[in-house]
């Protein structure tokens, strides 16, 4: 990757943890943030971060973190951060008005060659690319928090996104060792928020309903189905659970149309179902110790990705 450039827009968790994927595969970074503090906490942060992957042996890539880090630097210009770069990773904050503000400025500084991405989770690339001069060159790139751990990306077009820009894109994302997974056409919520809010949806009914505790609910995933879900898809688990797919259904679709039907409405998420899962989550989750239990998360999931890479070198 000598000499390619990757601008990042937005210092933020995100913004860092992408500076962070990108020089781990010998990128050269440039991170961008109106607040001139914001840049130096972010690089501050970051070097604080790989001297602590290193010691836990979780580092991505080949190169040492000090290696690493000398591919990273900051910027208090988009003109200067942009200029030159192959890819860019817009990382602000949720706000459509944001967005569209934030890729009219990008555009300006980029070349014609450039991919200019966005790390939205729910805001359609259409609602914020329309109006651009280089809209064709305008893709979304939604990782999955926390993205150096949870490799997912996914790739989300818009209608007028040139082919080649999504398939550039992809490989870009395999290159620094995330997983893509490349949508058709857009969708609200894209892939992996339908789904997460399906489950939401249900679990939420189980505890309003007083079927389950919200502690025992979320050891239906962390103790069953997510075992299972973090090595396999919910297609290969039905394939693997009986002779093939034909086989699962010809067994299970009464059974999966009767729990269906069963379904009450999507939940309103407040009221007194919100104040008795939150009750039941601060207790077990104080919000004093968030950062306590999302450093714990965090290392979890690392030792998992470890994991993961190793079977597969192994071949299973």
């Amino acid at each position: 990757m000598e000499n390619q450039k990757i601008g990042i827009v937005g210092s933020g968790l995100i913004g860092r943890s992408w500076a962070m994927i990108f020089a781990s595969a010998g990128y050269n970074v440039t991170i961008f943030d109106i607040e001139p503090s914001q840049v130096s906490n972010a690089l501050k942060l970051i070097k604080e971060q790989l001297e602590e992957l290193t010691a836990s042996g979780m580092l991505r890539g080949t190169l040492s973190a000090e290696a690493q880090y000398a591919l990273l630097k900051g910027s208090n210009s988009m003109e200067e951060a942009l200029s030159g770069a192959s890819f860019v990773q817009e990382c602000v904050f949720e706000n459509l008005e944001v967005k569209q503000k934030v890729f009219s400025e990008m555009e300006q500084h980029v070349g014609d060659d450039t991919i200019l991405s966005s790390s939205t989770s729910c805001i359609l690339p259409s609602k914020f690319t329309e109006n651009l001069k280089r809209r064709n060159q305008c893709i979304i790139s939604h990782p999955v928090n926390p993205p150096y751990y949870a490799p997912l990306v996914e790739i989300i077009p818009a209608p007028w996104t040139d082919q080649s820009v999504i398939d550039r894109t992809r490989t870009i994302m395999e290159a620094v060792g995330q997983v893509p997974v490349t949508l058709k056409k857009e969708v609200p919520g894209f892939a992996a928020n339908r789904i997460q809010y399906a489950i939401i949806a249900e679990v939420w009914r189980l505890v309003e309903g007083g079927v389950l505790s919200a502690d025992d609910v979320d050891k239906v995933m962390s103790a069953g189905l997510g075992l299972r879900y973090a090595f396999l898809g919910p297609l290969e688990v039905m394939q693997l659970n009986a002779e093939g797919m034909h086989s699962y259904m010809d067994r299970y679709t009464k059974g999966m149309h009767d729990v269906l039907g069963d379904f009450g409405p999507t939940p309103t998420f407040t009221g007194k179902g919100l104040e008795q899962i939150a009750k039941e989550m601060n207790a077990k989750i104080p919000l004093d110790k968030l950062e306590e239990h999302r450093k714990g998360r965090d290392t979890k999931l690392a030792a998992l990705a470890k994991l993961k890479k190793d079977l597969e070198r192994e071949g299973k």
